[in-house]
């Protein structure tokens, strides 16, 4: 896309709100992010950009390139794209660059001159010549408590960790990962049954409400100013999950299975292997099961007999795991089935054992 044809379409889309007050010149931001999530902080952005007193306008939208979703592998714009799209924004001011740190993507953001980057789970390395594109610098929403759970998959560690609060953050970005002088973040109770693609939803959430508050002192540059660095000391890392992850070993205690279930909905998912026996106790089949929606079992599991049998209690297939305890099973799914309860799943066995394998 050539710079000057892009700033001559960007004119056109900002003019008519900028020729209403022609003596106030709008701040330009551009917002980058790509999944679901980020959708949304654009949302009120968008809608924060229209106020009769907004200081700002979106001058650009930057996220992944489109790629092969779903079955069929069609390919598709991100959804922060898609979103952009819907909303009537010019095409091309949505700007897909394979990574940040390309020229002609450079070139073109150079030519919009942006006071503020926004990033929202954008899924991009900024490189440092990016960052001293924007007068304003970049800021990014984090969602968790800075300088705890820098990295890939914060809300994810968050819950496997078993953690009863977390956050978002406001933060300026730095080369450094997660690491820059935080301007403002929220604290957010996180109970013992909420997933990660809802604690997601509800932390980024949260994170447009605090952007929006404050982007008229990012703008004056008092945010700058009252901003805390953070204490490196105390930095822990979330990782990207891994699909190798996704295995559940009943070695463990139900609240740490329980945990891991909640964590990694969504993506990759928590398996487990079982055995289907016959009533001679004659290994019929073997399965593997995606486990989606568990809970610690409310008493003590004492283990009788085959430690290794899985019951029905309840509506729920009861896993023996470590330390005496046990994991409910509520939700389950079999590979290329839909989700199914506890009790769908037991009465289709027709009487046959369960057994674990991990």
């Amino acid at each position: 896309m050539h710079s000057a044809l892009m700033l001559r379409r960007f004119c056109c889309f900002n003019g008519a709100s900028s020729s209403l007050n022609p003596t106030h010149k709008k701040k330009q931001l551009v917002f980058m992010g790509s999944p679901p999530v980020s959708a949304s902080v654009l949302d009120a952005l968008l809608s924060a950009s229209t106020a009769p007193d907004s200081m700002f306008q979106v001058a650009a939208i930057v996220t992944q390139p489109p790629s092969g979703r779903e079955r069929g592998r069609k390919v598709l714009p991100s959804p922060v794209a898609q979103r952009a799209i819907d909303r009537g924004f010019p095409h091309d001011l949505i700007l897909t660059p394979e990574r940040a740190g390309e020229e002609t993507f450079l070139s073109n953001l150079r030519a919009l001159q942006p006071h503020l980057c926004v990033t929202a789970a954008y899924g991009n390395i900024l490189p440092s010549k990016f960052l001293k594109i924007p007068l304003l610098g970049a800021v990014n929403i984090h969602p968790s408590l800075l300088p705890l759970y820098r990295g890939a998959a914060p809300v994810q560690r968050t819950l496997q960790d078993g953690v009863k609060e977390t956050g978002v953050s406001l933060a300026f970005t730095v080369r450094a990962l997660d690491a820059g002088p935080v301007i403002a973040s929220e604290k957010v109770e996180v109970d013992d049954h909420i997933k990660a693609p809802e604690l997601l939803e509800l932390l980024f959430n949260e994170g447009s409400k605090l952007l929006i508050h404050e982007l008229p002192s990012i703008f004056d540059g008092s945010a700058r100013v009252k901003a805390q660095p953070q204490d490196d000391s105390k930095a822990t890392f979330a990782p990207k999950l891994t699909p190798e992850e996704s295995w559940l070993c009943f070695n463990e205690d139900a609240v740490v299975l329980h945990n891991k279930v909640r964590a990694f909905a969504g993506w990759p998912g928590t398996r487990a292997k079982v055995c289907v026996l016959d009533s001679s106790d004659d290994l019929h089949s073997i399965l593997e099961l995606k486990i989606i929606t568990t809970r610690v079992c409310s008493q003590s599991y004492i283990q009788g007999g085959d430690e290794d049998n899985v019951n029905f209690v309840g509506g729920a297939l009861v896993f023996p795991s470590g330390g005496k305890s046990a994991l409910e099973v509520l939700e389950l799914q079999l590979p290329g089935k839909k989700v199914v309860s506890a009790t769908a799943f037991w009465n289709g066995l027709r009487g046959r054992k369960l057994k674990k394998l991990q």
